[in-house]
């Protein structure tokens, strides 16, 4: 195995030369240019819609630059796709991941091409096939049954399983996009080891993140866009994260969360705008009570299985409950649906933005009018009043800061994953909710984005709207939350008081493994 000295002089893997790209006749790559070295890791940062996405996109051949070239080991590298770029030796971990969920792991590593054994009828070899998925998984110490389907693996194993594929061609490059996005803990510490032990190997890694301080832990350096530019390209030795975000926004982040203005608890109490009683699906929640007030911020602490995003859920009316009752300002919702909870004033920001809350081949303006249209549109012989909803959308578009360069002709999907997120927030604070039920908020999004939604929740709160947000940072949930509740085993288990909050006895309580005798 080579050395670090050695390594560190090598000749760069991939070199990337003066970068631009343009959509719309819009330049967002202004001139990107940075080298990766055999087992260096470069950390990739910037705002949402800052050209970091765009970059991978290219290295990768999903995108053509508009000008600029590109190396790999010495050699011009133009990949007129993923195919050409796996075949010359760079790997792509989306973080998206790219597995077919009705397949089983060892079919989803065989898929660039499967095993036949030879005869009269050549047929797929499952024996060989399986043998090698074991071999591959075991690169990356994964111990599962390679014909598990991939719907049954955990999203840190199936994020493995990924990995696996990447490495079964002699790949030079693997870029990492947010790849922790998904992972709990304990999954992203053993993403972490792997990576080390593939720089170990010699192999090169372009590590895309929102979490800077996993970025300074993880990166030999750091390269930072900010709109489309790259603004420096530093060693981490010495960096802080106060550094990395005033380079990203070109500014200093003076607060990532808003002040909350104080507010007396016996005034919460006597109008609770969200009243839960009893509510209880088998399996999924039992017996949860509790309410949020008019102008009151209440977070939900909790493990990934905990019920969390299955409560959201049930009390959006998205799935059943077999019994219990929701309120809003004192009126029962019967029966609950999507329809009748907006109606009484619910709106559910989901917790996956790509597959519940956009519909990402229209534009960005539809998206935006998506659940406003109901409201100003009685029957189908209704005029839609088209000016009115259009300088609405734009106000809030303005507001949220949505990169976008025409709303109206724009498709969403070309849009960062992080204005993304902002259109599908804008979309419901458009309609003015009564109560706002955040899943996951901030999952992807760079440091600025985040103070900008966080903006918009506090605001939002002090109009006098309840809000209940989900977050698996609990660090969120200290800065913007009056109350958190902690969520296991599908029961609401405990509940902490703000402003302060004991980090330990909130975990604590979430982590909890006592489970309610039925």
């Amino acid at each position: 195995m080579n050395s670090a000295i050695e390594l560190a002089d090598a000749p760069a893997v991939l070199d990337v030369n003066d970068l631009r790209k343009s959509f719309f006749g819009i330049e967002v790559l202004k001139g990107v240019s940075f080298s990766l070295r055999p087992g260096r890791t470069i950390g990739l940062i910037g705002e949402n819609g800052s050209g970091k996405s765009t970059t991978a996109n290219i290295i990768n051949g999903l995108l053509k630059p508009t000008s600029g070239t590109m190396l790999v080991g010495g050699s011009d590298y133009t990949p007129s796709g993923p195919r050409d770029a796996m075949a010359a030796g760079i790997g792509f971990i989306h973080q998206e991941l790219n597995l077919f969920e009705n397949l089983t792991v060892a079919e989803n590593l065989a898929l660039r091409a499967f095993p036949r054994s030879i005869g009269w009828l050549p047929h797929i070899d499952a024996r060989r096939m399986r043998e090698r998925a074991r071999e591959q998984l075991a690169e990356v110490g994964l111990e599962i049954d390679p014909g598990t389907p991939v719907s049954k693996l955990a999203q840190g194993e199936r994020q493995l399983v990924e990995i696996a594929k990447a490495l079964s061609v002699d790949v030079k490059v693997i870029i990492f996009d947010e790849p922790t996005t998904s992972l709990t803990t304990r999954e992203a510490e053993r993403l972490f080891e792997l990576m080390e032990r593939l720089r170990r190997r010699g192999i090169a890694i372009l590590y895309i993140s929102h979490i800077l301080t996993d970025v300074l832990r993880l990166c030999d350096e750091v390269v930072i866009l900010r709109d489309g530019n790259l603004v420096e390209d530093v060693p981490t030795a010495g960096l802080t994260v106060s550094h990395m975000i005033e380079a990203m926004l070109g500014r200093p982040l003076a607060e990532l969360f808003p002040e909350r203005t104080p507010r007396a608890v016996a005034s919460i109490a006597t109008k609770p705008m969200l009243t839960v009683h009893g509510l209880n699906q088998p399996g999924i929640v039992a017996d949860l009570n509790f309410t949020v007030g008019a102008g009151e911020i209440v977070g939900i602490a909790g493990l990934m299985g905990s019920g969390r995003s299955e409560m959201a859920r049930i009390l959006f009316g998205l799935d059943p409950a077999s019994g219990g009752e929701v309120l809003v300002d004192g009126q029962r919702i019967d029966p609950r649906s999507p329809r009748t909870c907006m109606a009484a004033g619910i709106a559910l920001l989901t917790e996956d933005r790509r597959g519940d809350g956009l519909l990402m081949s229209m534009d960005v303006l539809a998206n935006l009018l998506l659940a406003k249209i109901a409201d100003v549109v009685s029957s189908s012989f209704s005029m839609v009043p088209e000016a009115r909803l259009e300088a609405e959308a734009g106000d809030i578009a303005a507001k949220l800061r949505i990169k976008a360069h025409d709303l109206s002709r724009q498709p969403v999907r070309s849009l960062s994953g992080g204005n993304q997120q902002k259109v599908v927030l804008g979309k419901w604070l458009l309609r003015s909710p009564k109560v706002l039920i955040l899943d996951e908020p901030t999952r992807g999004i760079d440091v600025g984005a985040k103070a900008e939604i966080y903006a918009q929740i506090h605001k939002l709160a002090l109009n006098g709207a309840a809000v209940l947000v989900i977050a698996s940072e609990f660090e969120e949930l200290f800065g913007i939350c009056d109350r958190i509740l902690a969520m296991a085993h599908g029961e609401m288990v405990a509940e902490f008081a703000g402003p302060t909050f004991d980090r330990n006895a909130v975990l604590a309580a979430a982590m909890q493994t006592h489970v309610k005798a039925s």
